[in-house]
């Protein structure tokens, strides 16, 4: 490598204390937010934050905006067929029952009284 590639590569980003620190920041006030008991600043807190985190992440760390165009093609082509996923999948998948079929009895008895749902990977073996 020569010098100028490796001088390209050491200033490529300067910036990843002050990113880590937003993005510690942004952590706090995503924990911060649903203890306000606001559903409204719960909501922009848990996806709106998320966001913005994700996209700092992106950019500065997995040096995304600096890649070939077509990866950034690539992943948001990856990011839309999961949204289509979700979306073809979330109307059924969160209904209590449907058409030939319900949801486990252990399931809808967590729900009615309230609690969060178990995790699915059952037994008391651990």
């Amino acid at each position: 490598m020569s010098d100028s590639e490796h001088t390209h590569h050491g200033t490529h980003h300067g910036n990843y204390i002050k990113i880590w620190a937003i993005l510690v920041v942004l952590l706090l006030v995503s924990v911060a937010g649903p203890m306000l008991e606001i559903q409204a600043v719960t909501l922009f807190t848990a996806f709106g934050i998320a966001l913005i985190k994700a996209y700092l992440v992106a950019k500065n760390f997995m040096h995304l905006n600096v890649e070939r165009r077509y990866v950034v093609y690539i992943l948001c082509t990856a990011l839309g067929f999961m949204m289509l996923f979700f979306a073809g999948t979330a109307p059924d998948v969160m209904q209590h029952s449907g058409t030939n079929w319900t949801k486990p009895d252990w399931v809808a008895a967590a729900i009615a009284d309230g609690a969060a749902p178990p995790s699915g990977h059952g037994g008391d073996h651990h």
